[in-house]
């Protein structure tokens, strides 16, 4: 299981104009992201019937995990992929298996699901049970555009996340005509990823005086609007 650094920050507009600015002439773009440079990113969460994932992510719970079905509208793959991700001790790691819409359906409405205890996929698997024994439910649809960065020396990823909407009580994963609503205020969220280390070039690339790592979470901005 491959952990990685993640620190996710809260930016204004101008800060996150001058950070692009500068990742532009430093950084190469994620392949992912096409000629503008961004991409849609729709991701459904699941949660317990008491939240317990919010409520995790809220107080800072040094161990956690989240569970999520996530797709690309608009992109030319169809890709549709059931996630895990865990943070232990700061540090994080994701795990992500493959979907059919049948599945994927079927998984958000709850029915027909048994054949998820047996299917070769661990992660399949895994979710089922917890599924079954933690109730775990879908909660809320948050959608953003984002625009990625990469460098290889130290798998460095930041990506910007912005035009954050979350689902009006819908659960409609595959429908791109499902109602959104602006998730609050017009923010930007910056993620910084890393393996063992960041080169510091980027480090210092990256500061903007008064910015600090916070517990800023899309799923749950989407939670308090959604």
């Amino acid at each position: 299981m491959q952990m990685r650094h993640e620190y996710k920050h809260s930016i204004n507009r101008m800060d996150y104009t001058i950070l692009v600015s500068r990742l532009r002439g430093a950084l190469s773009r994620d392949i992912h992201a096409g000629a503008s440079g961004a991409y849609r990113v729709r991701s459904l969460y699941f949660d317990t019937p008491n939240d317990r994932a919010l409520r995790d992510k809220v107080s800072g719970t040094d161990r956690r995990e989240k569970f999520r079905i996530r797709r690309y509208p608009g992109s030319a793959s169809p890709r549709i992929a059931l996630e895990k991700k865990v943070k232990i001790h700061g540090l994080c790691c994701k795990t992500a298996a493959f979907l059919t819409e049948a599945e994927c359906n079927n998984i958000i409405i709850g029915h027909d699901i048994e054949w998820m205890a047996a299917d070769g996929r661990p992660l399949v698997a895994e979710f089922y049970s917890k599924i079954r024994g933690a109730l775990l439910r879908p909660k809320a649809i948050i959608e953003y555009s984002r625009e990625p960065f990469v460098y290889a020396a130290g798998n460095v990823r930041v990506t910007f996340d912005t035009n954050i909407r979350t689902g009006l009580f819908s659960r409609d994963l595959l429908n791109d005509a499902a109602p959104l609503v602006p998730a609050g205020d017009e923010i930007v969220l910056m993620e910084v990823k890393y393996d063992a280390f960041i080169p510091s070039f980027i480090v210092d690339l990256l500061q903007v005086d008064g910015r600090r790592a916070s517990a800023c979470s899309k799923y749950a901005i989407g939670r308090m609007y959604g």
